[in-house]
Formats: structure tokens, sequence, C-alpha cells
């Protein structure tokens, strides 16, 4: 699917949904500006707009309809047998989060910023587009006047796209906390060791979009303009903010599953602190067994027909009696 709008430098709205072959006298003209939206096209679609329209470089138009692991941003500056005109290049990851699913998934979203020119390609619908376009459209906050304020926008609202996963992620590991002092099992651990990976996944999304981020707060790009750095800026801190409280999320769950392991041992040791005590306090018991179960002919306790039990029992019961004694005195019981 292709949407379209052109927007006046006053950030009117020119016209939406332009017809294909139309685009090209739209961006000869130098008193408009083009937003193309690109979503899940189909290859005519692709070829036709990227490479016969916009003629991007072929490198950047394999970015775009081939999965990227990582975002960037590259500058393209034509040369002597070049067609396009400058522009920026940026693959960055939209995230969302779900609790049942319980994990992160990333969407990506490919942007090729000009002077007069903003085209934007992504597989899936992100709604941060929609949202973009809706303000473009009510021309809220003078969004619609250039490309680079569009494309500011649309990073801002990938940004605040992450915090629903960071209230969702916050709530997990209050849960988890709770359940580590309260029920110490295996299923507690578990979740402890899923929810740290899902930090761990969320901060390796987060590190290297704040790189790319950084390179727009440093002013290299001449296609931004220098009065929009300082909204790009806030962008960034944004950014820099949420992958702060993700590493307030890991060591908040190094120190869980450290209460966790510690819940465990204690419980090991009551419970071998009990089997030893029973070991113990029956050992008096065994040795008397041992003892008179012994096969001699010449054993005076058990010959005698009168004493020989109740000896036994006497030493038995004296025995038990005094270990029992001894650990209360100690207060090991």
């Amino acid at each position: 699917m292709v949407r379209s709008f052109a927007f006046t430098t006053k950030g009117r709205l020119h016209s939406k949904d332009i017809e294909l072959f139309l685009m090209p006298t739209l961006l000869a003209d130098t008193k408009l500006f083009l937003w193309v939206d690109l979503e899940d096209p189909t290859p005519q679609e692709t070829d036709f707009l990227l490479k016969n329209v916009f003629h991007f470089h072929p490198l950047s138009i394999e970015d775009s309809v081939t999965e990227s692991p990582s975002p960037k941003v590259e500058e393209y500056l034509p040369k002597e047998k070049d067609e396009f005109l400058p522009y920026l290049f940026m693959v960055i990851h939209a995230v969302d989060y779900s609790r049942k699913d319980g994990v992160f998934a990333t969407s990506e979203l490919s942007f090729y910023l000009g002077k007069n020119f903003l085209v934007t390609f992504h597989s899936k619908p992100l709604r941060p587009v929609e949202l973009a376009g809706e303000m473009c459209l009510r021309n809220t906050a003078d969004i619609a006047t250039e490309p680079d304020r569009v494309a500011h926008t649309l990073l801002d609202l990938i940004v605040e796209n992450y915090k629903p996963a960071l209230d969702e992620l916050a709530m997990e590991v209050a849960e988890v906390e709770q359940r580590a002092l309260a029920d110490p099992g295996k299923e507690t651990l578990n979740t402890i060791l899923q929810i740290k990976k899902e930090v761990l996944q969320l901060r390796q999304i987060i590190g290297p979009q704040k790189e790319v981020l950084s390179r727009f707060v440093r002013g290299e790009f001449k296609l931004v303009r220098s009065h929009l750095i300082p909204y790009y800026r806030d962008v960034y801190d944004g950014l820099y903010n949420i992958g702060e409280l993700a590493a307030r999320y890991a060591e908040s769950l190094t120190g869980v599953l450290q209460v966790y392991l510690n819940m465990s041992s204690n419980k090991t040791g009551e419970i071998v602190k009990l089997l030893t005590v029973f070991t113990v306090i029956t050992t008096p018991m065994m040795l008397v067994g041992t003892w008179y179960g012994m096969n001699f002919k010449n054993m005076p306790e058990i010959t005698s027909d009168k004493t020989g039990y109740l000896v036994a029992l006497a030493v038995t019961g004296v025995s038990t009696l005094g270990t029992i004694l001894y650990f209360k005195i100690k207060k090991w019981l």
C-alpha cells in the first residue's frame, strides 16, 4: 500500500493519495514537499518509486527491502552519474511488547530524508506512522512544513511507544520481587530468568538506536536544519532515559535473583539441618541394635531372659533422650 501527501511550505495539504505518474512532477516543484509512505508495497511499487521516481542508491534500497538487524544512518551525496538528490537514509526499529508472549518484537522503519521529500518504508502497519500522518493532516504544531520536521515527529512517536512496554516490564519486575520472597520455587526462578532475558533484549534494541540518534544531536547532517537539533536532542534524551531505566530493572532483577538464591539456600539448609538432627537422634538406636545384633554366643545381656531386653531398651532410651536434651541446651531444636 502506498500513501502519499504533498504539503506546501506553510504546512497546508496540497494533495494526497497522489497518482504514481504525477509524483515526479510534484517532486520537481520546489514549493512543495512530498511524503510517500510505503507499507508492505508490491515489488512493482517499490521499483517504480524508489528506483524510477527518486532514483535512490541501490544499496539503500536493498537495506529497505531486506531486514536489517541493526539501526543505521547514512548520508548519500550524488556523484557525476547519479540521478538522485542528496538524502539521508536511516533504519530504525519500533518496538512492540506483548505481556502474553513476554517478548519484545521490533518492526523496521526505513527513512529517506531529502530537502523536499520524505519516503518511509515498512513491511508492517506502524502506529507511529499512522499518528504522524494524522498530525500532519491537522498540521499540529506546524509539523508538515518540512520533511526533517516530520522525520523528527516519527522518531519521537517511536520512542514514546517504548513507554507502554516499560510499564508492562515494571509490573513484571514488581510481581517477581514479591514472589521471590513469598514463594522461592522453581517457577519463580524461571520467571526471573525470563524477565532478565526481556530486559537484556530491550537494552540490545535501545543501545544501537541511541548511537544513531546521537549523530543527529551532534549536527552531522546538513539536511537536518540547525534549529531542529534541540528537538532531535529531546528524542535522544527520551531514549537515553529509557535505556537507563532498563539498566535499573536489570540491577533490580540481579538483586531479586540473589534474594531467591539466598532464600533457596536457607530452605535447603533447614532441610539438611532437620535430616541431620533426625540422623543424630536415631544414631543411639542404631548403635544398640547393631551392637546386640552381633552373632556372638557369649553375650550376657542377651542370654539373660529377664533383664536383656530391658537393658537394651534402657540404654536406647537414655542415650536418645540425652541427645535430644543436648540439642535443646545448644538451641539446635
